[in-house]
């Protein structure tokens, strides 16, 4: 619902009622991932999109409907052999997507919602997508680290889900959860689906130097919030990273550090260490590889590699802790300049992430689109 927050916020307050489309789970090779959106709104502007372009124009005629009848339904789009060409994914996933009516009157948090997105809150929004009672379909639970606002129908299913979903919110996860009509941990017949709009997940760069600044442009266009950090305040500066969201001058371990002890850092953390020399990069590594994070990557060559890796030994990091590092960082691409060095590790960053091999999938007979690893065991 990110992507089209603004256009649905906008179109609620003008009094509309909108046809919102959410993928609510994937299977197979679908193209975009669970809480994805398309909305509709009253004059027949769409925004956003589940697709790319597969079923945007089935949705769009469902997503018109649920807002004229005011009944959510529940979408399968997916291929079959009798409808390979007609509307599905011509990919071979299958995903499928809530669509719901959305007003003031069925979704009054959502100005809320709105308010804490815009701020960097997390928050998150729990929809009722199955259920044995009609009447529970489409309703929400606003969830926050402090609680939780509106109801999905019942008091005990209100506790239950947001109990839940308080750890789904501290990761960043989106996906759906199964229980009793009533919240019954244990029962079946309530599906709902949990939208999680957690800060933006952050990277740190770590050496003010040609190639941080690569590293920090390829970085904000992957959504992260990016800060350069490096204890020579002549190189640090914002003149030389337009793009980073903040260059702090410090020692880099002192930062780091700080910001551990502060609860800045988080198990999305994705870290690049571009120093080139171990007075900054061991004792920095020192405080990263003991720390659970996304990604720990340093750069140099592999001599520099097996000097730095006995220098961490010799401070007291384990063999598992050591395993946590990407070195010499970045995807094998053959990279030479400060933009294609980037890029290979951008590339290593999402490997990482989803589980690819980093092959040429030409070559490859696997999945395109892969799952969180995190995910995988509840596909």
């Amino acid at each position: 619902m990110r992507e089209v927050l603004k256009d649905l916020l906008d179109a609620v307050e003008a009094g509309q009622t909108v046809g919102l489309g959410t993928v609510v789970r994937t299977l197979k090779s679908a193209p975009r991932p669970a809480g994805a959106s398309m909305m509709v709104d009253a004059g027949g502007r769409a925004v956003g999109s589940v697709s790319g372009g597969c079923v945007e124009g089935a949705l769009y005629e469902l997503a018109t409907s649920v807002a004229r009848l005011g009944q959510p339904v529940l979408q399968r789009y997916g291929i079959t052999e009798n409808e390979a060409f007609d509307v599905g994914l011509t990919c071979g996933g299958i995903m499928d997507v809530f669509v719901e009516p959305v007003s003031a009157h069925t979704f009054p948090e959502l100005a809320a919602v709105a308010r804490n997105v815009q701020a960097g809150d997390p928050v998150a929004v729990v929809t009722v997508i199955e259920h044995p009672d009609p009447a529970w379909l489409g309703r929400h639970l606003v969830v926050r680290p402090d609680g939780f606002l509106g109801s999905l129908g019942s008091d005990r299913a209100d506790h239950a889900v947001s109990d839940d979903t308080m750890g789904l919110l501290a990761a960043g996860r989106n996906t759906t959860l199964m229980y009793g009509p009533d919240g019954e941990r244990r029962g079946e017949g309530m599906r709902v689906f949990v939208a999680s709009f957690a800060p933006q997940p952050r990277m740190l760069v770590f050496g003010a130097i040609d190639f941080a600044a690569a590293v920090a442009q390829q970085g904000s266009f992957l959504g992260y919030r990016v800060t350069v950090c490096d204890a020579r305040a002549v190189f640090a500066t914002k003149a030389r990273f337009p793009v980073a969201d903040e260059v702090v001058v410090e020692w880099p371990h002192r930062y780091l550090q700080a910001q551990i002890d502060a609860g800045a850092i988080d198990a999305r953390t994705v870290i690049a260490v571009l120093t080139h020399d171990p007075k900054f990069d061991v004792p920095l590594l020192e405080v990263a590889l003991r720390h659970e994070l996304a990604y720990v990557g340093a750069m140099g060559s592999r001599k520099t590699h097996v000097e730095r890796m006995e220098r961490l030994r010799q401070a007291g990091l384990s063999e598992d802790e050591l395993a946590r590092l990407s070195s010499p960082i970045g995807l094998d691409l053959g990279s030479r300049t400060p933009e294609e060095t980037a890029v290979s590790i951008a590339a290593e960053i999402i490997s990482q992430r989803w589980g690819g091999q980093g092959g040429r999938l030409r070559h490859m007979d696997v999945r395109i689109h892969h799952v969180p690893l995190a995910d995988a065991d509840h596909e």
